[in-house]
């Protein structure tokens, strides 16, 4: 029986040590960024959140720090909420060290997933960029502009699109030398902005982590949806893992919710505790 019991806890703890600390250090960190950004203008999430990988502001760092950035009060506290609900009685069940190793492995997980997504959907932006500027031409520029491919995704693209367009529309038709210069260079400075516009931040990833370990834990035990509908937790991890794959397939441009994140936290949690399943049984075989 000491196989079972090494993960026991030695007294269940109503705010285990390591969700007490995640929950300070999330916290924190949103009041850090309410603060610096209203007062020295100075975007903390867009330092520490994760961005693409080939984005100019991409830095190894942000796969841990995004985790503990949010972008309202909101989603701070509806994560924070879901880490204590579901994640109080896998730290007393697993200990604090195999309860944190769990927390980042699905965090981490869940932004390799959605940057793999993510990857797939900007290839073809980026391609068609650097064809146009392998042989630029205002016909392929104004062919490209009125593309599916031109987002308007950040205030960046929206600003320099903004000081390109007055110029460019007073010119194109006088000096087309001039206009293509001014596309080229649009078209340079779009590709940077466009790498740059994807940013990811929150705990949401390891929290969807955390409800498949729970629902793999206790199956049958009952959570209250909306605090009246009893639901079988099993059950619900399917319904949230389902919603959250047709809402990653048809969300919209706008939609702004990593869905495969969230994914990405559960596919990675599964992997992690069928490892230990496993090595534990090899371990007591």
């Amino acid at each position: 029986m000491s196989g079972y019991n090494q993960y026991r806890p030695g007294g269940f703890k109503m705010l285990p040590p390591v969700i007490k600390n995640l929950i300070i250090i999330n916290t924190l960190a949103f009041l850090a960024y309410v603060s610096l950004s209203q007062v020295f203008r100075i975007d903390l999430n867009d330092i520490f959140g994760m961005h693409y990988v080939g984005s100019e502001k991409f830095s190894p760092y942000q796969m841990v720090t995004y985790m503990f950035m949010h972008g309202g009060i909101g989603h701070l506290f509806f994560n924070m909420f879901a880490l204590w609900m579901f994640g109080n009685n896998l730290e007393n069940y697993w200990g604090p060290k195999k309860f944190l190793i769990y927390y980042f492995v699905t965090g981490i997980g869940a932004v390799l997933i959605h940057f793999i997504v993510l990857y797939i959907e900007i290839s073809p932006v980026i391609n068609a960029i650097d064809t146009f500027l392998l042989n630029p031409s205002l016909t392929d520029f104004k062919v490209f502009m009125e593309s599916d491919f031109f987002k308007i995704a950040s205030y960046d693209i929206q600003n320099h699109y903004n000081q390109f367009s007055h110029n460019y529309n007073n010119i194109v038709a006088s000096n087309p030398n001039k206009a293509l210069q001014q596309a080229i260079y649009f078209m340079n400075e779009y590709r940077v902005d466009y790498l740059n516009a994807p940013v990811v931040v929150g705990a949401s990833g390891a929290v969807f982590g955390l409800l498949l370990a729970f629902g793999m834990m206790w199956p049958n035990s009952v959570i209250y949806l909306y605090f009246a509908i009893p639901i079988k937790t099993k059950y619900f991890v399917i319904m949230y893992g389902a919603l959250e794959l047709y809402s990653g397939i048809s969300a919209s441009q706008g939609d702004n919710v990593a869905h495969f994140a969230h994914l990405g936290g559960m596919i990675f949690g599964f992997i992690l505790i069928m490892f230990w399943k496993k090595k534990e049984k090899t371990k007591w075989m």
